[in-house]
C-alpha cells in the first residue's frame, strides 16, 4: 500500500493512476482527518448499469400500477427482510 499526499499526487496523477491499474493500493490522504482510496473500476462496478436502469424501470413501471409494499415502520422493514 502507498500513502500519498494530495499534492503529490496531483503533481503525478498518471504515475498513480498506472500503478493503481496494476494493482497497487493507492491511498491519497488530504489534510489531516482525509483519505481516499484510488481505485480503478470496471464497467460491472458501476452502479447504474445497464442491468441496474432496466431494473428501477420495472420497479417504477409496478409502482405506477399500484404493485408496491408500503412501510412505515421500523418493525415492518424488519418484517420484511425476515430479521
Amino acid at each position: 500500500m502507498l500513502i500519498i499526499s494530495s499534492r503529490e499526487f496531483r503533481q503525478n496523477q498518471k504515475m498513480y493512476f498506472d500503478k493503481a491499474d496494476k494493482g497497487e493500493q493507492i491511498i491519497v490522504q488530504r489534510a489531516k482527518d482525509k483519505s481516499y482510496a484510488l481505485t480503478p473500476i470496471g464497467k460491472d462496478d458501476i452502479y447504474f448499469n445497464e442491468k441496474m436502469v432496466k431494473r428501477i424501470k420495472k420497479s417504477a413501471k409496478q409502482a405506477r400500477i399500484g404493485k408496491y409494499i408500503e412501510i412505515s415502520s421500523s418493525e415492518e422493514i424488519k418484517e420484511l427482510l425476515g430479521l
